[in-house]
């Protein structure tokens, strides 16, 4: 049975010889790919061929890889489970009545299912880590401005990055070295971190390393994720690591500021898609509003429209102050509180997820339940710190995943760490 974990499968090979030569990746459908179909999981973008290639897609083919297809994914990057995709849902291939996590399941499930060697994905609020806990792989959200975001079909400017997901920290990390560094394209890429070396990284040493267990990412999690993780850590201790509980009070604030701040930045960014500059267009009656309205209304899947509607109010007159300035006055406090727990620990460790993955169909009825499972990934979008989920043992045979939060720019030593656990 197909896992519907591409939206377009069209091979694009490299002609050059370099680190990825003979290794295939998917590339999530909000990524751009020059004369192959992008579509973001979006009716509004269904017959989409863009002209160019994303910065990371030209780094992929320098570095010989052949690109398969592109990832089945939520519509514009919104959803924890790749059922708010226009193509339909994609299935976990650990368990076919399950989902793949979201936005980036497409990509998470081709590689956990043996249909591309390695992918890329986009993480706005867990969007990498999510499906690769979900689905039994590596995923890596590098610290904000490590990789360039150029080409990429924006969401929430402030918040994403892209990523790499893999089946092992090393070989993830071999396609960070590929993707990472400066790019004169995107104003907020960074030198630092450009000349690491993170395949490098993974060697499993963890002795000595300080890790820091933040009790409000661990309450409340299924018994069997909550066993699994403290599994994990017990054997990272036995591997010469120590680990303590920390407190942070800001993350309990983290999924309203986040969705606040992402909602808004959409409805800003989903603008342009209007059936005149992009878009669905053509055979729509009457004035200019009465047909943007109709491309938008035939173009835009039930969540993306609600997440258009709740942030265009709260950057209304009246509302800004209430909402938005509240929700970034709550991310800086997130900020502060990771500044505050890293003056003790060299890592921070949580669970990914705090549940299995879904059941199909499970969570479509109520988006609040969908929001509040991201309550471990998105404080670290809000503090454009870098995180990596690794597979961290199971509960009632679906994956659970590790989550392991690093200072800025210092995707080294959360590799170094990861690879401990997958050892």
């Amino acid at each position: 049975m197909s896992l519907n974990a591409f939206i377009t499968k069209e091979a694009v090979e490299s002609d050059e010889d370099g680190p990825l030569s003979g290794k295939t990746v998917a590339v999530k459908d909000n990524i751009s790919t020059k004369g192959v179909r992008t579509t973001c999981g979006s009716a509004m973008l269904e017959e989409y061929v863009p002209p160019y290639d994303a910065t990371v897609v030209e780094l992929l083919k320098d570095a010989g890889a052949t690109i398969v297809g592109k990832a089945n994914m939520d519509e514009f990057g919104m959803g924890t489970t790749t059922e708010t995709s226009a193509f339909g849902p994609t299935k976990n291939p650990v368990d076919e009545s399950r989902v793949p996590g979201g936005s980036s399941g497409g990509s998470a499930a081709a590689v956990a299912a043996g249909e591309a060697d390695l992918a890329l994905g986009s993480d706005t609020g867990g969007s990498i880590r999510c499906p690769a806990a979900f689905c039994g792989v590596v995923g890596i959200k590098p610290t904000y401005g490590l990789v360039s975001r150029y080409g990429l079909v924006a969401y929430a400017n402030s918040l994403e990055q892209i990523g790499p997901i893999a089946p092992t920290v090393e070989e993830a990390a071999g396609l960070l070295d590929v993707i990472a560094g400066p790019d004169e394209r995107d104003g907020t890429t960074h030198d630092e971190g450009a000349d690491s070396d993170y395949a490098a990284a993974a060697t499993g040493d963890v002795e000595g390393l300080t890790i820091g267990v933040p009790t409000e990412l661990v309450e409340g999690a299924d018994e069997g994720v909550e066993e699994a993780f403290w599994a994990a850590l017990d054997e990272l201790e036995a591997q010469g690591a120590e680990y303590k509980e920390v407190s942070m009070p800001s993350v309990e604030k983290a999924v309203a500021a986040y969705y606040v701040i992402a909602m808004s930045e959409a409805s800003s960014n989903l603008a342009r898609f209007d059936g005149v500059r992009y878009g669905k267009s053509g055979g729509y009656e009457g004035n200019w509003n009465d047909a943007f309205a109709r491309a938008r209304e035939d173009g835009f899947g039930p969540e993306v429209k609600r997440r258009i509607l709740l942030g265009t109010y709260a950057l209304s007159a009246g509302y800004h102050d209430k909402y938005y300035a509240k929700a970034q006055d709550a991310r800086a406090w997130v900020k502060q509180d990771f500044d505050a727990a890293f003056e003790d620990v060299d890592v921070l460790a949580s669970p990914t997820m705090p549940v299995p993955p879904f059941k199909l169909g499970e969570s479509l009825d109520d988006p609040l339940q969908m929001y509040l499972a991201d309550a471990n990934t998105v404080p670290v979008n809000l503090a454009n710190l870098p995180a990596i989920s690794v597979p961290a043992g199971e509960t009632e045979g679906l994956p659970v995943g590790l989550q392991l939060i690093g200072k800025k720019f210092d995707e080294e030593t959360i590799i170094r760490a990861a690879s401990a656990v997958e050892n």
